[in-house]
């Protein structure tokens, strides 16, 4: 089975008082750690695993700039056959154009299996896989926890809301978002990266592809980017409880909750 695996690397937030830039629409990144986005790293691995069941290749695909292929380096590591990244050039990437490039980039590509991360850990969206899909014109399934090929066909586990999965059988080729914890990603070390450098990896300029430039206008304009405002802090009620519970009371009448 040939598969494609799509790839971000993100900047590291969690625990970083993060800044406004001077274009008061994105964060400051100059001095943020890069690594591969959680969600495509629990994809990268499914991939492989697939692939040591049924044989077959995997592709690993980004669109970034140079420094992006660290996370290409990595999913070769981890069993990657070849990777390819997308150079955007000045292009601005939203959700739809970035699955506009991945769709043209990938359409040629021997492929019956196309997995994603759910979502990206940098902006939280979670549209480009479906997005990617729509443009194959083949079929999808989000928030996967498994996949089990099945010839022509994959059974796959749907991870719902308030606890509930749904397992369907989907014809291939069809694109799958992959949910953390479906598996338990290998260990990658620096000389398995090395080592990966001999692999094959491929460099597109977004301009080498069959798009017209209109269809790389993003749909979505960020307007302002701003911090949560400070607000002050909770107020601990102390004493019996019925008159906390009184107190409780009075405060939300007092902020126009009917009771």
């Amino acid at each position: 089975m040939n598969i494609v695996v799509c790839v971000k690397r993100v900047p590291m937030t969690q625990d970083v008082d993060l800044e406004i830039d001077g274009s008061g629409k994105e964060v400051k990144k100059e001095d943020l750690a890069y690594v591969i986005n959680d969600w495509d790293n629990y994809a990268i691995e499914e991939a492989v695993i697939i692939k040591e069941k049924t044989e077959g290749t995997v592709t690993a695909v980004t669109v970034g700039g140079e420094d992006d292929e660290e996370v290409l380096r990595r999913a070769l590591a981890m069993g990657a056959d070849r990777a390819i990244r997308i150079d955007p050039g000045a292009f601005i990437l939203d959700a739809f154009v970035l699955s506009k490039v991945l769709a043209e980039t990938i359409k040629d590509l021997e492929y019956d299996l196309i997995l994603t991360g759910v979502q990206a850990d940098d902006d939280n969206c979670g549209a480009v896989g479906v997005m990617l899909a729509e443009h194959l014109g083949i079929s999808h399934a989000a928030v996967v926890t498994s996949v089990e090929p099945q010839g022509d066909q994959a059974a796959v586990r749907v991870e719902l809301e308030g606890g509930m999965d749904e397992v369907s059988r989907i014809s291939l080729p069809a694109l799958f978002t992959v949910q953390t914890g479906i598996n338990e990603p290998r260990y990658v070390s620096i000389l398995g990266i090395r080592k990966a450098g001999k692999k094959e990896l491929r460099v597109i300029g977004i301009q080498d592809l069959n798009i017209q430039e209109e269809a790389l206008s993003p749909r979505l304009i960020v307007e302002e980017a701003f911090l949560p405002p400070k607000t002050g802090g909770a107020e601990i009620l102390s004493g019996d409880p019925s008159a906390v519970a009184e107190e409780i009371l009075r405060i939300l009448r007092e902020k126009g909750v009917n009771i």
